[in-house]
This record gives C-alpha cells, sequence and structure tokens, in this order.
C-alpha cells in the first residue's frame, strides 16, 4: 500500500496530556499548520469541546472535504468501537467515553482510532524502516524482502505494535504488543517499563551516584555527561544507565520477536541516544542459553543485526547468498539459508510515523469498504 499520491484527505490528532495537536494529511504529507489547543485534561466537558473545536478548525482550512478522522489516543480503549476507558493522564475520561462515536456524529465521517504504539508501527511499515530496509536488500542485490515488523517507541514509557504482512495487528481486546507489560530481566518483581523509559534511565543513573532520582539530570544530559560535553556528572554512570536499560530492552524484544519474527524499529525520545544502547541491545538478543549440562545454544534461532553500524548493515543486506541447482535441470536458483533480523532507529521520526500510521490506516479500512 502506497498513499504517496493519494489524493484523499485526513484529518489528524496528536492527543496529550497537556495539548491536543491536530492538522490534516494527505499524500503522506501534512498540509496545514499545526492547530493547538490545551487538553482540558481534568474536565471532560472542556475537552471533547476542544476537540471539536480543534477538528472544525482543520476542516475550515481545507479545500477538499476530508475522507475521515484517524488520531492516535492514550488508552485503555475499544479501538475498534471510538471508545475510550479510564485514562491515567486524562483523568476527565472515566467510566468509558464513546469518543469515535461522537465525532462521526458531529462531523458526518469515518473516525479511526488507534494506540500510538500501534500507528507508530504501521507508519514505519508503510513509509519508514521497513520499505528502507528492503529497499537497501534491493540495492544490494539480496533475494530477502521483509513483510513483518515490530515497532517500539522509548520515551515516557515503553510502547509497540506489530505489523503483519502490510496489516495492523491489535487483537482481539486492541491490546496487542503491549511490551511495557513484560517482565523485566534485571527486577523480575516489576514490568519493564522500570527499565525502558525516562524514569528508568534517570533511576540507574541516581543510584550509581547516590542522589534521588528527583535530582537526576534528564537522559538528554545524561547522553552529554557520557560524552563528555558537559562539565560535572559522572560519564561512568551516565554509560551505565543506558547500558543497563538496553540490557533489560534487548531481553524484552528478545522474548517479543521470539513470537513474531521479523524487522526492529526503535524511535521515541530516547532513541536519540541510540549509539549508547543499540549495540548493548543487539548483543543481548545474540546471547546464548545454558542448558543444565553446561552447553550453551542461541537465544534467537535468528542472528540479529544492528543496522546502523556500516559493517553489521553490510553483513545484514549481503546474508549467506549463494546458487544452488534446482534437482533434475540445468537451472540455478538464488538462496539464503540465513536466518536473521535487523534492528534500528526510526528514519522518518516518531511523529511523522504516526501521523503517517493514522492516514494509512484510515484509507485502508476505507479500502476494504
Amino acid at each position: 500500500m502506497n498513499y504517496g499520491n493519494d489524493k484523499r484527505i485526513v484529518m489528524t490528532l496528536d492527543a496529550g496530556g497537556t495539548n491536543l495537536v491536530f492538522t490534516a494529511i494527505q499524500g503522506n504529507e501534512q498540509i496545514l499548520e499545526d492547530t493547538i489547543l490545551p487538553s482540558q485534561a481534568d474536565n471532560l466537558d472542556k475537552c471533547l469541546s476542544a476537540i471539536v473545536s480543534g477538528f472544525s478548525d482543520i476542516k475550515s482550512k481545507l479545500k477538499t472535504a476530508p475522507a475521515a478522522i484517524s488520531f492516535a489516543f492514550p488508552g485503555p480503549a475499544d479501538y475498534p468501537n471510538g471508545i475510550i476507558g479510564d485514562l491515567p493522564n486524562l483523568p476527565a475520561f472515566r467510566g468509558g467515553v464513546a469518543l469515535g462515536p461522537m465525532l462521526q456524529d458531529k462531523f458526518n465521517l469515518p473516525v479511526f482510532i488507534n494506540n500510538d504504539g500501534d500507528l507508530y508501527a504501521y507508519g514505519e511499515a508503510l513509509a519508514g524502516f521497513l520499505p528502507y530496509v528492503n529497499d537497501q536488500l534491493e540495492k544490494a542485490g539480496s533475494p530477502k524482502r521483509y513483510k513483518n515488523l515490530f515497532g517500539l517507541t522509548l520515551g515516557t514509557g515503553f510502547g509497540g505494535g506489530i505489523v503483519r504482512d502490510g496489516n495492523l495487528f491489535i487483537g482481539d481486546n486492541s491490546i496487542a504488543g503491549e511490551i511495557w507489560l513484560l517482565r523485566d530481566k534485571l527486577n523480575p518483581k516489576t514490568h519493564i517499563e522500570e527499565h525502558a523509559s525516562i524514569r528508568g534511565v534517570k533511576k540507574v543513573y541516581a543510584r550509581e551516584i547516590g542522589i534521588s532520582i528527583e535530582e537526576a539530570p534528564s537522559p538528554k544530559e545524561i547522553f552529554e555527561i557520557s560524552k563528555g560535553l558537559v562539565e560535572g556528572g559522572s560519564k561512568e554512570a551516565a554509560l551505565k544507565a543506558f547500558q543497563e536499560m538496553a540490557e533489560a530492552v534487548g531481553d524484552a524484544i528478545s522474548n517479543a520477536i521470539t513470537l513474531i519474527d521479523g524487522l526492529v524499529v526503535i524511535g521515541g525520545g530516547l532513541s536519540g541516544a541510540s549509539e549508547l544502547f543499540l549495540p548493548y541491545i543487539t548483543k543481548e538478543m545474540n546471547s546464548n542459553f545454558i542448558k543444565p549440562d553446561g552447553t550453551e545454544f542461541r537465544r534467537l534461532a535468528a542472528k540479529v543485526y544492528n543496522l546502523e553500524e556500516k559493517d553489521e548493515l553490510n553483513k545484514f543486506l549481503h546474508g549467506s547468498v549463494k546458487e544452488i541447482i534446482v534437482y533434475g535441470t540445468d537451472k540455478k536458483i538464488k538462496y539464503d539459508p540465513e536466518m536473521r533480523i535487523g534492528v534500528g532507529i526510526s528514519r522518518i521520526g516518531t511523529s511523522k510515523a504516526i501521523s503517517l500510521g493514522a492516514y494509512a490506516f484510515a484509507l485502508n479500512s476505507l479500502d476494504k469498504k
């Protein structure tokens, strides 16, 4: 599915606890400046009024009627039916709010709502990381192509989404890809998000130098400390913060990708520090299990490559291609027996991937109807 030349317009929304950001997408491009309104998170009437007002403003600026409304909204939610549940960051939403049906009634348009992790993965699968990797494989002369992708966002929390053969997989309860609830390898009594998040990085740094998490610098500052770009702080503690996060994250991704088998792309606010943590994520994914008799075997059936490293990317692209004879003929066929997974960082940015995911999801849903 390529919507780069599609003329249909979809109105979108990026909903946060502080602001609501509205715009419109056409042909995979934003065509209007953002309309930004306060979320009014503690007052349901004001919040819903702001959502209607924002979409109304966008619609009034369009020269062509929009085809749909599509956007990411926090969960828990019954996304297919557009019903929002009890939201921790938007306390006004309690007991179930039929946001989708309300907007459909107001604007007489199809309305599609999804989780941001899902839409991020969908955007990366259709217009981001997955086509980028397949294009690189084609240029390298490899017969291998990827159809499946696990998209992850590392930031305030740890989100995920699964795309299988061009289709977003949301599960029967709209909760597929909830990687944040996997067990934390380094602290098995809690969930992975305690390491895989901004607070996780700050917590490890604070622990290493003996301060409270409230006193800890931001992950951006911790990254700068690790690179020696700012005075003060502990370089060793900064490196430890990202490496410990990477070990826990690598374990969680390994558990998930065992059941998915596809590319892995990482976005979110922490992805800017990928040079510090991505090598340790792939190291963990390429680690071994140990049998009771002491022998080792690979954690994953596939070999994992860090696609942000030039040499690793080159090895991934070329694999182990060879020619084999088709039995009973003189014909030959290319064969690549190496099972491999690539892990990399978003090429288009998290926000754009979510917007493109929302756009594509709406048009794909309309086309299916």
